[in-house]
């Protein structure tokens, strides 16, 4: 829209018609169809599907699906691009990640299982008493050797 918008104002200055009105006229018209055209859409969902299309999932449950990417001509370095973009340090760290029809990716990250997380608590823990202990004895004495 906004290219479009530009070439009909810049038409209106530079080109056979160089007269202010004729690009007010010419901006003014693209705009009301621009927002008569989503306003139209907007009512008739099934009509802005087949307009818009409809989102691909590119990672699903943690796996890259590459003929979805393949399909939405994604590489994966963009992928890894647009999830870095997104505070992921690698598509490791996605669960799901969804092409909007807009453009934009959206990441879902990965959450641990309740295992994993019982798993890393008892860890902490243990370290905890670790450095604990560590604290109870003494050090080595120092003999008059």
């Amino acid at each position: 829209m906004l290219l479009t918008l530009s070439n009909t104002v810049q038409n209106a200055i530079i080109g056979d018609d160089n007269s202010v009105t004729g690009g007010v006229i010419g901006a003014s018209t693209l705009l009301l169809v621009n927002y008569l055209v989503v306003k139209y859409l907007h009512r008739h969902e099934k009509l802005e599907r087949f307009v818009e299309g409809e989102p691909a999932v590119i990672i699903e449950n943690g796996v890259v699906q590459t003929d979805r990417l393949e399909c939405e001509l994604i590489t994966l370095g963009e992928l890894e691009t647009a999830a870095h973009k997104q505070g992921f340090g690698s598509l490791d760290e996605v669960e799901r990640a969804v092409l909007e029809p807009g453009g934009a990716i959206c990441f879902s990250a990965k959450k641990p299982t309740p295992d994993t997380a019982r798993h890393d608590e008892i860890l902490a823990r243990l370290d905890r008493l670790a450095a604990q202990v560590a604290q109870l004895r003494p050090g080595p004495t120092q003999g008059a050797g």
